[in-house]
C-alpha cells in the first residue's frame, strides 16, 4: 500500500468543522490504496474540544507529534479573556471587546506571524520530519491549510526531499476574506504573497474547497488546481432520522459562528413582523442558535422582539448538532459578507444537504452555495437585503409548511466523504506517477 504523510494542525480532540476535512480523508484513504501517516501538534491550543471525533481515527494509524508554541493563550490573558474561553473570530466581532488590544493583536498576527500564528512550529516540524522521512520514506505528502503553517512545512519538505506534494486549501491564503482586516503592511504583504507563489510553483497538485476559489487561485498563478468539497460522512447519519420531531414547535436552526458579518437582519425583521401580524405564531416558533453569537446579532434579535423565542445553546458536539438538525423545520445558512463570499462554502453545508431539511441561505445570487443548494433542490438562497422575498418565503413556511424549491428527488451522495476521498487518492496517484 502506498504511503502519504498528512500534515495537519487540526486533529482530534479538536472540535468544530475545520478538523473534519482532513480527518475524514484519513478515515477513508485505506479504502483507495493509501496508508496515511499523520503529523500534528503535540500541545495545540484548540478553541473547542470534541472528543467524539476520535471515533473516526483509523485503528493502528501512525501518528507523530511535535510540540508547538502558540501565542493564543498569552493574547487571551492580555485581552482579558479566560484561558478556557473559545477565541471568537475577532475580525467578525462587533462587540466592545474588540478593543485596542484586539486591533494590535490582528496587526501583529498579519505582519509578524507569517504565514500565521503557528509559524514557530515550522522549523522544528521540518527538522523532525526530515529525519523521519530519511528512514521511513513515503510516496507523497498532503498538507491541510489553513493554518498555512502546514502548507509551508510541506513546501520546505518538498523542496528539500523532492517528494510529490498535494497542497490542500480549505480557505485561500492572501485571498481569504479576513486578510485585508489584518492591517498587513507592504513588506509583510510581499512576504505572504512570495510564499504563496512559491507554493504554486512547487506543489504538484492544489485542491481547494470551491469552484470560485479555484478560479481565483488560477487568476494569481496557481496551476493544476482541482475542487474537493468538504463533504459529509454517511456513517454520521446511520441513526439520523430526518422525520423526527420532539414537539409541534417550528424549529429554526443555525449551528456555528454567527458573527457580525453574517447577521441576517432582514430575516429577523421579517420574522418579527410576521409574529406581529399573526400573534399565535409566537408560541409555535423557536430559534435555536448553537455556537458563538455576536453581540450585534443578539441586539438584532432583541430589537425585533424575538428574544423570548430564541435559545442560545452555546458550543455543542457535532453529534448534538446533527440531532438539532433532525429536530428542525428550517435550517438557516448565512454566508459571511466579504469580497470573496461568492466562493465561500461553509463546511457544514454538506451536512445540511444530507439532513434532508429545507435550507434558507443568505448570500450572493452568483455564489457557489446558491448553485449547490438550489441545484440539489434542498432550499433557496436570497440576498441579505431581499426583505420582501424573505418575508414571503417565511410566511409560506410558517403558515402552510410550504418550502420553495425543496424536494428530495436529487441525490447528494457525490458529496460523501468517502467519494471525495477517492478523488484525493486519484490526485495522489497522478502526482506520484507524473514524477516517475
Amino acid at each position: 500500500m502506498k504511503k502519504v504523510l498528512i500534515i495537519t494542525y487540526h486533529w482530534p480532540p479538536s472540535g468544530g468543522i475545520t478538523v473534519l476535512r482532513c480527518l475524514k480523508f484519513v478515515k477513508y484513504l485505506r479504502d483507495f490504496g493509501w496508508e496515511p501517516i499523520v503529523f500534528t501538534a503535540e500541545n495545540p491550543s484548540y478553541q473547542f474540544l470534541d472528543f467524539t471525533n476520535e471515533k473516526d481515527i483509523p485503528v493502528g494509524l501512525e501518528i507523530h507529534k511535535v510540540p508547538i508554541f502558540e501565542p493564543i493563550n498569552l493574547f487571551k490573558k492580555i485581552s482579558g479573556r479566560k484561558k478556557t474561553q473559545p477565541l471568537q473570530n475577532i475580525t467578525s466581532n462587533s462587540s466592545k471587546r474588540k478593543s485596542v488590544i484586539d486591533t494590535i493583536g490582528m496587526w501583529v498576527r498579519g505582519n509578524f506571524f507569517i504565514p500565521d500564528a503557528r509559524y514557530r512550529w515550522i522549523r522544528p516540524s521540518v527538522k523532525y520530519l526530515e529525519n523521519y522521512l530519511k528512514c521511513h520514506p513515503v510516496d507523497a505528502i498532503f498538507t491541510d491549510g489553513p493554518p498555512h503553517t502546514n502548507t509551508v512545512i510541506g513546501l520546505q519538505l518538498a523542496k528539500k526531499m523532492g517528494i510529490p506534494w498535494l497542497a490542500d486549501f480549505q480557505d485561500p491564503w492572501t485571498q481569504v476574506d479576513y486578510y485585508e482586516k489584518l492591517h498587513i503592511g507592504k513588506r509583510a504583504d510581499r512576504k505572504h504573497k512570495a510564499l504563496e507563489q512559491e507554493v504554486f510553483k512547487i506543489a504538484d497538485k492544489i485542491t481547494i474547497a470551491s469552484p470560485t476559489w479555484k478560479h481565483d487561485l488560477e487568476q494569481i498563478g496557481a496551476k493544476n488546481v482541482d475542487v474537493v468539497y468538504y463533504g459529509y460522512d454517511e456513517e454520521d447519519f446511520v441513526s439520523f432520522n430526518s422525520s423526527s420531531k420532539s414537539s409541534d414547535v417550528f424549529n429554526i436552526v443555525h449551528a456555528g459562528l454567527l458573527g457580525s458579518d453574517r447577521n441576517p437582519i432582514s430575516f429577523f425583521e421579517a420574522l418579527g413582523q410576521l409574529i406581529k401580524k399573526y400573534p399565535d405564531l409566537e408560541g409555535r416558533i423557536e430559534i435555536q442558535l448553537a455556537g458563538e453569537v455576536d453581540i450585534s446579532v443578539q441586539k438584532t434579535i432583541e430589537s425585533n422582539n424575538l428574544k423570548t423565542i430564541t435559545k442560545y445553546m452555546g458550543m455543542i458536539t457535532r453529534q448534538d448538532v446533527l440531532q438539532l438538525y433532525a429536530h428542525s423545520n428550517l435550517l438557516i445558512l448565512p454566508i459571511n459578507k466579504a469580497t470573496n463570499a461568492k466562493g465561500r462554502i461553509p463546511g457544514k453545508l454538506f451536512e445540511l444537504l444530507r439532513s434532508e431539511k429545507p435550507i434558507l441561505v443568505f448570500g450572493p445570487n452568483d455564489g457557489d452555495v446558491k448553485q449547490l443548494v438550489e441545484g440539489k433542490h434542498r432550499g433557496i438562497s436570497f440576498e441579505y437585503d431581499d426583505y420582501h422575498a424573505i418575508e414571503k418565503y417565511l410566511e409560506n413556511a410558517l403558515l402552510n409548511h410550504e418550502f420553495q424549491n425543496f424536494d428530495l428527488s436529487s441525490s447528494v451522495e457525490e458529496f460523501s466523504n468517502k467519494m471525495l476521498t477517492e478523488k484525493v487518492a486519484e490526485s495522489l496517484n497522478d502526482i506520484i506517477y507524473s514524477k516517475q
